[in-house]
């Protein structure tokens, strides 16, 4: 049975759930899911996690992101990106003094009004089934966090600019090229999003999916699978010493144990088998989230 996480550098052309349905299919594991979504059109870094390991979904897709953007200058479009349909087109006089003025103002936290292409619902509806309707509603400024903005070089003339984001989960990076063209005077839109960051992982980690086809056909899908426990590896890691101790935890219930400092675990079995996130508090240990197959 498969458990375990694979990170995948996700081709342009398919959605998050377009991944994780074709990796149901390869490991015939009906428990699949991925922390953070990205649109068709980005590449890269996402982290999917399959049968047990979903567990670790809820804890992974809080997680900070990094991405690398194209920038492109001189045209709104209305998906503000530059899939959409083009609304406006400008003459570009930027200089780099003049966009790296600009960055400050969109870093630290700052709030984003959300697109119109976007699942956020309002009155039950998502805002891209509205806006592919034609329809506009208002939509509340949403508060997230920008921690470093950065211009990766000059682009040649014809290029578009590239930004490294570092940001927080909800993030909406097209937004922020949308509006860094507001403020420039030019308008602006999205060309392209790699994710190179997702819940500590990087594309030093990713495997592509026809790499996985590949090892899934020779008999060798599962070793591509990280460990759950790889993702909670910052934590301490705390063995149980005895049998009780471990049915306790297996059942969810409190253990006693006075000689460890408050904090959160990764909670292993005699055998070290990982049982769980624990967290201790005043000499006691509860589980936060079991990880081991019932």
């Amino acid at each position: 049975m498969a458990n375990g996480i694979i990170i995948i550098d996700k081709p342009q052309g398919w959605t998050s759930m377009d991944v994780c349905a074709k990796l149901r299919g390869m490991f015939h594991e009906k428990r699949v899911g991925h922390a953070g979504t990205l649109d068709p059109m980005a590449t890269g870094v996402l982290p999917v996690f399959i049968g047990r390991a979903t567990r670790a979904v809820e804890f992974a897709a809080d997680s900070d992101k990094e991405y690398i953007a194209g920038l492109k200058l001189g045209v709104v479009t209305n998906t503000q990106d530059t899939t959409g349909e083009v609304l406006e087109e400008r003459e570009v006089f930027v200089t780099r003094s003049s966009l790296e003025a600009v960055l400050p103002r969109f870093t630290g936290d700052i709030e984003q009004v959300p697109p119109m292409y976007s699942a956020i619902k309002i009155n039950g509806k998502k805002l891209y089934e509205l806006a592919r309707k034609g329809k506009e509603v208002a939509r509340k400024p949403r508060p997230v966090t920008i921690h470093e903005l950065e211009l990766l070089g000059w682009p040649d003339a014809g290029e578009d600019f590239q930004l490294r984001v570092r940001c927080s989960k909800g993030t909406y990076v097209r937004t922020l090229c949308h509006d860094i063209g507001q403020a420039l005077g030019c308008g602006g839109s999205m060309s392209s999003l790699r994710r190179v960051k997702a819940a500590g992982f990087t594309l030093a980690d990713s495997v592509t999916l026809e790499a996985v086809q590949e090892a899934v056909d020779r008999g060798e899908g599962e070793a591509l699978l990280l460990p759950v426990d790889t993702y909670f590896a910052a934590l301490p890691m705390l063995v149980l010493k005895t049998a009780g101790a471990e049915k306790k935890i297996r059942n969810g219930a409190a253990l006693t144990l006075r000689d460890i400092p408050d904090g959160e675990y990764r909670v292993y079995g005699m055998d070290k088998t990982f049982l769980a996130l624990g967290r201790a508090a005043g000499g006691t240990l509860t589980t936060v989230k079991s990880f081991f197959e019932v």
